[in-house]
């Protein structure tokens, strides 16, 4: 594919605000009480780049007494520790502004819900600048690693999925960049780098260099 793309669709957990070491520590303390205790290693392997609902299903395979309120519980405990902690990712930012200075319009494509994303798009600045880009599973039949999500935010700008490029950070969402027929790149900055080799065309641990591999350097 020629460089820079026509559209890049971001993965919002990990990719563009530094928010999975919150959750998953906030999850790690609520499964505790409900009888599952795991390491945060293990928590960040199992659960990342999935659903909720699917970490409700798996904690309960392994033994978490969890009420089926629990999603109705778990939600509020995170959103209050990101609305406190949540940062936008090093060098997301100036991803963003060398995508707007070479007019590559963006979007950001999500397992999580909007709930969530009004929470640590506010806190991180960033929800004005995204109005109108920001698409979650909610919006979509399946969610990742299912391709909807990245398909109906290239749908939506009319660009053609093989001049896409998705950013992801799981394995989960890499599987569906690439079913969704884009150019998936890894960001492994916290994620096992072997997890993302095998699926993406590319793989970077620092924004500094997605800039290159975009295109968007000089």
């Amino acid at each position: 594919m020629q460089m820079p793309p026509d559209m890049v669709i971001f993965d919002c957990d990990g990719v563009i605000v530094d928010s999975e070491g919150i959750t998953n520590r906030v999850i790690q303390e609520n499964l505790k009480t409900y009888g599952l205790d795991l390491a945060l290693d293990e928590i960040m392997r199992l659960f990342v780049g999935g659903t909720m609902q699917g970490v409700m299903d798996l904690a309960r395979d392994m033994g978490a007494k969890l009420p089926d309120s629990w999603l109705d519980e778990i939600y509020p405990e995170m959103h209050a520790a990101l609305a406190i902690e949540v940062e936008a990712v090093p060098g997301a930012i100036a991803v963003l502004d060398a995508l707007d200075a070479a007019g590559v319009p963006y979007a950001i494509g999500s397992n999580g819900p909007h709930a969530k994303m009004e929470v640590t798009l506010v806190r991180t600045g960033l929800k004005d600048r995204l109005k109108g880009r920001i698409y979650s599973r909610e919006d979509v039949p399946n969610p990742k690693p299912a391709p909807d999500v990245y398909l109906l935010a290239a749908k939506n700008a009319g660009v053609s999925p093989d001049r896409c490029v998705v950013i992801e950070d799981s394995a989960s969402g890499a599987k569906a960049g690439v079913a969704a027929g884009m150019r998936t790149y890894g960001f492994y900055a916290e994620t096992p780098k072997e997890r993302l080799a095998t699926i993406c065309d590319a793989l970077f641990n620092d924004m500094a260099d997605l800039l290159a591999l975009l295109g968007l350097t000089k």
